[in-house]
């Protein structure tokens, strides 16, 4: 059995995954540029902080910005590179094998679950939204239906039924992540009241 899944150069997978990687690597390498200013300058204010509601400051300073003991920014510089490298590689013509494509899913799935983790915490425990986190929050969404879709009609799963699905599904993904973007805003006017505070 050929232990390679990608039997056709992806290129729209491939430049979304550079993209959304140099984007997420931005936020992070901003987010923790941010935090260095704080330690080294106490009390002083970061330059997201637009408002009350929309700043980096308190989910920087708080006991979620730190979930392994560093700042989470620190996990994106090098999460980051993962997709970029992977994108430029499908761009070259790489072949990766079964197992490859599994661990960079679950890459993924931990990353969307982390965003969702860091989600509820900033709308429902830090009542904040924060520039840069949600610049995060709009490329990993996109990018765990992405790599989700594109392994499955790759051949993770060796049925052609969820490969033919996994391919049609593939053109929605704009629409699923649209949704998605509304679910988190319709949450956080509920929750934040977005709107009176502009």
């Amino acid at each position: 059995m050929n232990e390679t899944v990608t039997p056709r150069r992806p290129v729209v997978v491939a430049i979304w995954l550079i993209f959304a990687g140099v984007v997420g690597w931005w936020a992070a390498f901003s987010l923790t540029m941010e935090r260095f200013a704080q330690l080294q300058n106490p009390g002083t204010a970061a330059s997201c902080d637009f408002s009350v509601l929309v700043q980096c400051s308190a989910n920087l300073q708080s006991a979620q910005g730190s979930v392994f003991g560093f700042p989470n920014p620190i996990i994106g510089l090098g999460a980051w590179i993962a997709p970029i490298v992977v994108g430029m590689a499908l761009l070259a013509g790489a072949r990766f094998a079964r197992w490859f494509w599994v661990l960079f899913w679950l890459g993924f799935v931990f990353a969307i679950s982390f965003v969702i983790w860091l989600i509820s915490q900033s709308l429902f425990v830090l009542a904040t939204l924060c520039p840069w986190c949600m610049v995060t929050w709009s490329v990993v969404i996109p990018s765990f239906f992405v790599v989700t879709l594109h392994v499955l009609r790759e051949g993770v799963i060796p049925r052609e039924r969820v490969r033919e699905v996994a391919d049609r599904l593939m053109a929605w993904v704009p629409l699923m992540t649209i949704v998605a973007f509304a679910v988190v805003a319709v949450i956080a006017q509920l929750r934040l009241n977005v709107l009176a505070q502009l």
